[in-house]
């Protein structure tokens, strides 16, 4: 019983999180995407922390009524995955094959997607960003679970790195939905299809893989951090938030309103023909600072539990090196295209790509 309830887990949550997103109000936003059959801006409703914040009184009340363990997502962990798995291959099958063929090959439409940004519903849900959200809620569960397992085998008598990785996660997934907008403008909205890549990556590799470093160490004793330690490992992740976030809504600012100026940051840019790119501020630094920030943020993470699980938290920080630098690669070539001779003009202007000063 409990390996069908735990392989029918997935479905379940992800049910009740889209039924959430749906009927509860939601701020109404435009985004930046243009819809290709109207050829206006894509409307969102965006209530994705609301439904986190329901969502997470749920487990803690069915857990605190004892009519589900506070563990449970540890507890189902493998039958969980072998049902998100199934659940997002499935909804990659639908989100690709009704529709007309972008590549020569299947195999290549169905990893990157046939249609760019779909909402369902009369627009009422929008397929990436519900994604997101159901991936992000799903992720913080898990933290929970694992976190409340921990705390069952070993209690609190010592303070290790499990308790802090679990505040650094859920800090970064109460960050990412409190700011849904601003993801709007990011990279994947406007340059990326639908397919396995976004769809299976987000109902079953980002909630379960993102906390690899929950799933290493949460049955392993360890040593106590030191002050020194809890704060070097903090500070390497908040310094990466602060490059993610300050660029991600540095360059919010200036697509919105780019004639104030974000944390005194006024913009400066190089324009030709109409178009513009930052070159001072966190886009100063170099041409995807952000990416530094989420490889930053990650390592920090791994930090916490590395005295407990060895190598195995830092797959979370490899995982974005090994998918950030070929996607960077990728968007010089598309902006290079899209910006013609400004482009040359802009990279003469940031020379660095990732790396400040190194690459």
């Amino acid at each position: 019983m409990t390996e069908v309830l735990g392989f029918l887990t997935p479905l379940i949550v992800y049910a009740i999180i889209t039924l959430l997103h749906i009927v509860l109000p939601a701020r109404k936003v435009i985004g930046y995407v243009i819809d290709e059959n109207s050829g206006e801006k894509l409307r969102y409703r965006l209530n994705g922390l609301v439904v986190l914040i329901i969502i997470m009184m749920l487990w803690f009340g069915l857990g605190y009524l004892k009519l589900l363990p506070f563990d449970w997502f540890y507890t189902v962990r493998w039958y969980s995955l072998a049902g998100a798995f199934t659940l997002g291959l499935s909804y990659s099958l639908f989100a690709v094959i009704p529709h007309p063929a972008v590549k020569k090959s299947f195999l290549a439409d169905l990893f990157l997607g046939r249609q760019k940004n779909p909402q369902y519903l009369g627009g009422r849900v929008d397929a990436k960003m519900w994604l997101y959200m159901v991936g992000a809620i799903m992720l913080e569960l898990h933290v929970l679970s694992f976190v409340a397992h921990h705390y069952l085998v070993f209690g609190l008598e010592e303070v290790n790195g499990v308790y802090l990785c679990a505040v650094l996660i859920t800090f970064f997934v109460f960050d990412y939905l409190s700011n849904e907008e601003v993801h709007l403008y990011t990279y994947d909205f406007f340059a990326e299809r639908l397919g396995f890549k976004l769809g299976w990556g987000c109902l079953v590799f980002y909630p379960y893989f993102y906390a690899v470093a929950l799933w290493s160490s949460v049955d392993l004793a360890s040593p106590e951090l030191t002050i020194g330690q809890m704060v070097l490992f903090s500070g390497i992740f908040l310094l990466g938030w602060i490059l993610a976030r300050g660029a991600n809504m540095q360059k919010f600012y200036f697509k919105t309103a780019p004639d104030t100026s974000f944390l005194g940051i006024w913009p400066e840019t190089v324009s030709a023909n109409g178009k513009s790119l930052l070159v001072n501020g966190f886009w100063g630094l170099s041409r995807h600072i952000n990416y530094l920030g989420e490889i930053l943020m990650a390592s920090g993470i791994a930090l916490t539990v590395t005295t407990q699980a060895g190598f195995w938290p830092w797959l979370y920080p490899l995982y974005y090196v090994a998918l950030l630098f070929p996607r960077q690669l990728d968007d010089d070539k598309r902006c290079a295209l899209k910006y013609g001779d400004l482009w040359q003009v802009y990279t003469k202007k940031v020379k660095y790509r990732i790396i400040p000063f190194i690459y």
